[in-house]
């Protein structure tokens, strides 16, 4: 029997089509949450080029970036993986981290697969990535223009800095000169947020340089177009982590973590994908989860050491990517500033842990507080000019939080002392627990001690290094409890545990605060051991238990290491002890035995302040 010469050419086109492999391209808006869009329910933030990238594609309503700042995130979505088991997670670096043997960044594994990957223009990440040659070019003229031959496939990415950070460090001069195109009447503040002047103008200004990323997203689809490539390529726009407005940006709330994805779906690679265009998606998808939705795409196989699993391409069904509904967070340093906090969010109910919550969220960093926002904040709190909710982000936070996002979208309402919600505390709790052990978290241990043991290959010291990460955080736990059911186990610890473990103990105690009073003795005895972080730990627990003055021993800390890590932990709580808790430091004193690091900037903070 023949075929009709219609069936034939349309047997032949379909083939073509299928063999042919789509190009990808990422379009990236730098600290940019689903808070600043129309699209996402904002009342400005119109992005109309966006908006008809979605009305051809998908809109989803849970995409969340891992962590809520730059290079971590940027290290999470280049390689999927998370970033506390590959030992990436501290920003900005102190060492780069190995990635095991024979591990590519997925957009080398494209490489190797025939495809071109051009970024413009950030390497932003917290690897050593040299020899592993993500990119054939990385500049800010890179584009998919430049493949060797015209009918290679490409994957390309584009960095939008014009809504970065810095874009909102300007002076009072320019907010009085300057208007904004967005009213600044007609705003909505978040309610932790001071309903002030500068913030209404901070927040106007943000939606304006929104809309300037909408013009330069709309000038990479008219290239493409031009080229006669739009209907090959899959286009990806999110932000690379949270909004910069104060509490965004470097704070694992959902201001700092859930991010906008629209993706456009090319017509002639439509059978890719189990969706009809214009749809919105509710299915939680993270950054660990981009590199193989990439890869299947291409049609290749996904690692197996990669954290993620593909949301678009073979194989993968609406109806499995609507049912997932679990997104995990973490959020460690931020230049200067320290802080340990893993989130899991499983569809309504967001659970944080604060395993250092006696440091607060205002805790100073100097990068964060060029904003006059921020500057202003601080101000009126200690003016006492703030209402409960807004001065939150000054004061202690529990050890762990539970919030109902469906009623309380901006998580100030805590719910994790509300009995009626016992159940679901203990199960997030749990999966909580289970996830940084599974995952082996490297932040369990100082980053000194990690930059100095574990980078050369993260992934193996974690595994081999399993059960001592379980026991720290069974430790750190003791928190969770009341203090007469903790202190039993706290003193077994304090008289025969490990270095870490006794590390761990005394984080616990300033997480109780004065309710651990009664372990005053065996903090005391942390005093003289040889581990300065144990010590760090012990005079920091003791200035929070008895109000003990901790400087003397922390200036001695300081200028005794030779590292500049554990000198920048030294700081941090010196720094935190000073602002909070009225402990004076002579900043002459400090005279510390490295030159270079992070730390530098406490100097200058202390200095000037």
């Amino acid at each position: 029997m023949k075929f009709p010469l219609v069936l034939c050419l349309f047997f032949c086109f379909t083939f073509i089509i299928q063999a042919k492999r789509p190009n990808i391209v990422f379009l990236v808006s730098e600290d940019n949450s689903i808070h600043y869009l129309k699209h996402y329910g904002a009342k400005f933030g119109r992005m109309p080029n966006v908006e008809r990238m979605a009305a051809n594609g998908l809109t989803f309503n849970h995409a969340f970036s891992n962590a809520p700042v730059c290079s971590v995130a940027r290290s999470t979505l280049a390689t999927g993986i998370l970033a506390p088991r590959g030992g990436f997670q501290y920003h900005r670096k102190s060492q780069p981290a190995n990635m095991p043997k024979g591990f590519l960044p997925w957009s080398g594994i494209l490489r190797q697969a025939g495809y071109y990957c051009a970024n413009n223009s950030k390497l932003d990440y917290n690897f050593l990535y040299e020899g592993l040659k993500p990119w054939d070019e990385s500049t800010k003229k890179a584009n998919w223009r430049k493949r060797p031959e015209e009918d290679m496939p490409f994957f390309y990415m584009q960095s939008m800095g014009q809504s970065h950070e810095s874009s909102l460090h300007f002076n009072e001069k320019l907010m009085a000169n300057e208007k904004t195109k967005n009213p600044v009447t007609e705003l909505d503040i978040p309610p932790y947020h001071p309903d002030t002047p500068t913030f209404r103008y901070t927040h106007a200004r943000y939606f304006d340089r929104i809309e300037l990323i909408d013009e330069l997203i709309g000038g990479v689809l008219k290239k493409l177009e031009e080229d006669d490539l739009l209907e090959d390529t899959f286009v990806f726009y999110f932000g690379d982590h949270g909004g910069v407005l104060p509490r965004g940006k470097g704070y694992a709330y959902e201001s700092g973590l859930h991010v906008p994805l629209v993706i456009r779906i090319p017509e002639n690679f439509k059978h890719l994908v189990d969706r009809q265009p214009n749809t919105r998606t509710n299915g939680f998808v993270s950054f660990i989860d981009f590199g193989p939705t990439v890869l299947n795409l291409a049609g290749l196989p996904v690692p197996k050491e990669l954290d993620g699993k593909a949301f678009l391409g073979k194989g993968v069904s609406a109806k499995e990517v609507e049912s997932r509904n679990e997104s995990f967070g973490y959020a460690d340093r931020f230049d200067e500033k320290y802080d340990f906090v893993r989130t899991l969010r499983v569809g309504k109910w967001k659970y944080i842990r604060n395993y250092q919550g006696f440091y607060p969220d205002g805790l100073q960093n100097n990068y964060r507080y060029k904003m006059l926002a921020f500057k202003e904040w601080r101000e009126l709190y200690y003016e006492g000019e703030l209402s409960s909710v807004q001065k939150q982000f000054f004061e202690p936070r529990p050890p762990e939080q539970l919030f109902d996002l469906s009623k309380d979208p901006h998580e100030v309402v805590d719910l994790s002392g509300n009995r009626k919600h016992r159940k679901t505390l203990l199960e997030l709790r749990r999966k909580l627990q289970s996830k940084v052990k599974k995952m082996h978290d490297l932040s369990f241990y100082p980053e000194s001690y990690m930059v100095k043991n574990a980078l050369n290959d993260p992934f193996e010291y974690g595994r081999s290094h399993s059960h001592q990460i379980s026991l720290l955080v069974d430790v750190a736990d003791l928190s969770l409890l009341p203090f007469d059911q903790a202190k039993p186990r706290l003193v077994e610890v304090f008289k025969d545990g490990s270095t870490w473990e006794r590390y761990w103990a005394c984080l616990v105690c300033s997480n109780f605060g004065a309710a651990a009073k009664s372990l005053s003795g065996n903090l005391h005895a942390q005093l003289s051991d040889q581990n300065l972080m144990v010590r760090l730990r012990a005079v920091e627990a003791l200035a929070l238990t008895e109000k003990r003055d901790p400087m003397d021993i922390l200036i001695e800390i300081s200028n005794r290491t030779e590292s500049s890590v554990e000198l920048l932990l030294a700081l941090n709580t010196i720094a935190f002890l000073r602002d909070f808790h009225a402990f004076e430091i002579k900043p002459q004193l400090l005279q510390p035995r490295v030159t270079k690091g992070e730390f530098t900037r406490r100097l200058e903070y202390f200095s000037q302040n």
